[in-house]
């Protein structure tokens, strides 16, 4: 049995292209040191939790001899696959020296319903007895978008508690599917906070009265536990029996923001798995996230390259956003990274 089990629904192999200067389109340049890792969202979960030592299993749709099962064998993560005709797409991240990224995706293969069946069965299986099941990422082309509530239905009587981390059109349908399809937790960015509460996402981040009105809704529709990932200035949680706490994360020279989020989201994990306190979960998420940020490409942190003690964790909402002077640039640390 494992202690979670994450689907990536929508894998990827992440080829980060490091720009000399900043992007000037139409011109030619001569790039850095460039790398290719595994990824997609449900992928950098698992990479993160395994780095950490905790039992993980990663459910993802890719022929056994593609280039992405190759590499995360090499990572010694524990796989379970289900094969599919094309090979895994390609993600490309071009970083300009300021941390500022810029994500080109392709659209990945599309899954049948023969593929869906054999997606859920596999996740259902290792979910038996494991205390998180993530559903994380985009959904391909032509997979139904209220595949998510599908899912969280079927693994109901497994006994795992839910995590999804998704956006747009899944994140909508996942929340209009009735409280039987609710995760446990959701981690929403500002972003697709604003998708739900149908308000410009200006008015979540400048606004906590309005980001705090947008997360109760999530809670009158049954989620227990709201992480929002607020990018440079943390993060939030709050809790369906009313618990409320902010985190502002340490200074940081950004690398580069791919799969801070997703780092985020196994941090707290990982300190939920651990026994830790909501607040506690709470640090560990934003200290994950940071940690990934200063990383380059979609590299994922060690636990000793995070450190926690150096961020703030408080009662209540943000109150205002954190400058770090060390920061040259105010590049998110956390929270809007690849689908």
């Amino acid at each position: 049995m494992s202690q979670m089990v994450t689907l990536t629904a929508n894998p990827s192999l992440d080829r980060t292209l490091v720009l000399p200067g900043p992007l000037d389109r139409g011109s030619v340049a001569r790039l850095g040191v460039s790398s290719t890792e595994p990824g997609g969202k449900g992928v950098n979960v698992s990479r993160a939790v395994a780095a950490a030592g905790a039992d993980v299993v990663s459910v993802l749709p890719a022929a056994a001899d593609d280039p992405i099962v190759t590499a995360l064998h090499g990572l010694g993560l524990r796989l379970a696959t289900v094969p599919v005709a094309g090979a895994v797409r390609t993600n490309y991240t071009l970083v300009e020296p300021d941390g500022t990224t810029t994500k080109l995706n392709e659209p990945g293969n599309a899954l049948d319903a023969e593929t869906r069946a054999a997606l859920t069965e596999a996740l259902r299986g290792h979910a038996a007895g494991a205390r998180w099941v993530v559903l994380s990422g985009s959904l391909p082309a032509g997979t139904p978008v209220d595949w998510y509530a599908t899912l969280v239905r079927a693994l109901r009587d497994t006994g795992a508690r839910i995590a999804v981390d998704t956006s747009e059109a899944p994140l909508l349908a996942l929340l209009a599917a009735g409280r039987d399809a609710v995760p446990d937790l959701l981690k929403p960015n500002t972003e697709e906070l604003a998708q739900l509460a149908g308000v410009p996402e200006a008015e979540v981040v400048a606004d906590p009265a309005a980001a705090l009105a947008a997360v109760a809704t999530l809670h009158e529709r049954g989620v227990h536990s709201v992480l929002l990932t607020l990018g440079g200035d943390g993060a939030m949680l709050s809790t369906a029996d009313g618990g409320l706490w902010s985190a502002t994360p340490p200074p940081v020279t950004v690398r580069s923001t791919v799969g801070a989020g997703d780092c985020s989201l196994a941090g707290y994990l990982l300190a939920d798995l651990a026994g830790a306190a909501p607040d506690e979960r709470l640090r560990n998420a934003v200290a994950y996230g940071s940690a990934s940020a200063s990383l380059p490409g979609s590299a994922v942190p060690t636990p000793d390259q995070v450190d926690g003690s150096l961020v703030r964790v408080v009662p209540g909402p943000p109150i205002t956003t954190v400058e770090h002077p060390a920061v040259p640039v105010p590049v998110p640390a956390a929270g809007r990274d690849d689908r």
